[in-house]
């Protein structure tokens, strides 16, 4: 991470990349439903939950931030 970036700006990238995973993971899961492919269902539910995590550890970041 970026040491000349505050918490806030870093809480907000984490957010934003988080969502991204949590997309990209919803898609990855639902192409492994329609295949049948279990392998990609569980890929995608994994993608998912780290982009949550990430998202929650962004909004953390800036309520850190804010109380600083």
């Amino acid at each position: 991470m970026d040491k000349d970036k505050d918490l806030t700006q870093r809480g907000v990238e984490n957010q934003v990349k988080g969502k991204g995973k949590e997309i990209k993971g919803n898609v990855r899961e639902t192409v492994g439903d329609m295949t049948d492919n279990e392998s990609e269902q569980i890929k995608g539910k994994a993608q998912k939950y780290e982009g949550k995590a990430q998202q929650k550890f962004g909004k953390a970041e800036r309520k850190l931030d804010e109380k600083i």
